[in-house]
């Protein structure tokens, strides 16, 4: 199961719609929040999630899952690509980081690779 969490609903959707296209199942949360009170954060092999938004950010959630002994891949997206954030989603353990728009096949291959191992 992929989870999505991203502010914009456009944006959820349509990523909600590729994952789904691939044969996941997918789930779609408008913040941080939503998912962590969801029943779904101990379902979730893949976490697809934008990293501004109000109130908790994509690089702050990365930090309080670790924090919390989760580990799931997790793969953040931005409209605001800066070197800086890059850097720090690195540090966070990101498996992945695109730019919005994305790029469905570089999203595709990275998803396949975290959850097919072919990394």
């Amino acid at each position: 199961m992929i989870s999505i969490i991203d502010d914009d609903e456009s944006v959820r959707l349509a990523t909600a719609s590729l994952v789904r296209s691939l044969g996941f199942i997918a789930f779609a949360f408008e913040s941080a929040e939503d998912f962590l009170r969801s029943s779904r954060l101990e379902d979730t092999s893949c976490l697809i999630c934008d990293i501004q938004m109000p109130g908790m950010t994509g690089i702050e959630l990365q930090d309080h899952l670790i924090e919390h002994g989760y580990h799931i891949p997790t793969i953040l997206i931005t409209a605001f690509p800066e070197e800086r954030v890059r850097k720090r989603a690195r540090e966070t353990g990101a498996i992945g980081f695109f730019r919005k728009p994305l790029d469905s096949q570089a999203m595709i291959s990275c998803i396949d690779s975290v959850l097919h191992g072919t990394r």
